[in-house]
């Protein structure tokens, strides 16, 4: 078939089923390493050593379908997770992404009350939210524009330099080129969904924007935010907000110490403008890209002016001062 667009990545391939079976022992379950909006994901050891991850789905896939998945291959960004290649046999169509260490944000972000072998500085999440941003702006600059349309999370995962990458990118659209009866897993309830979609009926940027300031959040929070319900309209958002600053719990404990105050301020601002109803007042992701930029270089400069380790003591109540 002749693929349009420009064709794969040079390095896109297309696999045997035979390839993955061997590199994931016939998709023993000892492999399975989750469950995402494609479907099953398999850990695999390529013959060539190459550790990767194989999404797997039962379904027919249509026509279009390996078009759209090697114009997929041809995004490629250091902050994106990159698409290997794919395979369509037995009646499953299968995707090859590299393969991400230290998995998702999930495992290193939330307070569980558990020790952690991962402490997260602040410093180092306004780097992970400025990866992640430049993913999805590097996504909304293609043309046409790429929504990504499913951003939680769940969906950034780390390497082992903690350089942050976007999964998922595109899914959505390829989703629509299987002809199959299986669940997506894609929750009903999802508090990264953009409110708004239900009123106009379609995904745009903002949506993703939306989703992002929800990472934002949970960034500063350390709690997810399918635990907190006030997400769905700007006004209890904000009253959320404020009861939490009040009451000194919006930042994250493992964080006390290590901000100041004006710093937190910003990121916090920039968080709910992203969230903002109607949808049209949120920034462009390229805007939040160099607004996070900008903040992190504020941390960075105090850090030097006050020393490094300075004990920096602030209260949520203190936050929205001034």
């Amino acid at each position: 078939m002749e693929l349009k667009r420009g064709g794969p990545s040079p390095s896109f391939k297309q696999f045997r089923m035979e390839e993955l079976e061997k590199a994931t022992r016939n998709f023993d379950e000892s492999n399975l390493i989750g469950c995402g909006s494609f479907g099953l994901v398999f850990k695999g050891l390529l013959c060539d050593g190459t550790v990767v991850a194989i999404k797997r789905r039962s379904g027919t896939p249509k026509q279009e379908f390996n078009e759209e998945v090697a114009h997929l291959s041809r995004i490629q960004h250091r902050n994106l997770v990159n698409l290997l290649g794919y395979c369509l046999d037995s009646g499953y169509s299968m995707l090859v992404f590299e393969y991400l260490p230290n998995g998702s944000m999930c495992n290193h972000l939330y307070d569980t009350g558990k020790d952690s072998a991962t402490k997260l500085e602040f410093k180092q999440r306004l780097s992970i939210a400025i990866g992640t941003a430049k993913g999805l702006s590097h996504l909304h600059g293609q043309r046409p524009s790429i929504i990504h349309g499913n951003f939680k999370t769940a969906n950034v995962l780390v390497d082992e330099d903690f350089i942050a990458k976007v999964a998922d990118a595109g899914i959505l659209k390829l989703l629509e080129k299987i002809d199959d009866a299986g669940p997506s897993g894609l929750s009903s309830v999802n508090a990264f969904r953009d409110p708004e979609i239900n009123q106009i009926g379609i995904l745009c940027e903002t949506s993703d924007v939306y989703s992002f300031g929800v990472f934002l959040l949970e960034l500063i929070t350390g709690k997810e935010a399918s635990d907190i319900d006030e997400f769905g309209s700007n006004q209890s958002i904000l009253e959320w907000v404020e009861k939490q600053l009040s009451s000194d719990q919006l930042v994250d404990n493992r964080l006390l110490g290590s901000f100041t105050a004006e710093v937190m301020r910003d990121l916090i601002k920039l968080a709910l403008r992203c969230m903002s109803f109607p949808g049209r007042y949120r920034p462009t992701i390229e805007t939040v890209v160099l607004d996070l930029e900008r903040i992190l270089e504020k941390e960075q400069m105090h850090t030097t002016v006050m020393g490094e380790g300075t004990s920096i003591v602030t209260l949520g109540s203190q936050l929205f001062t001034n």
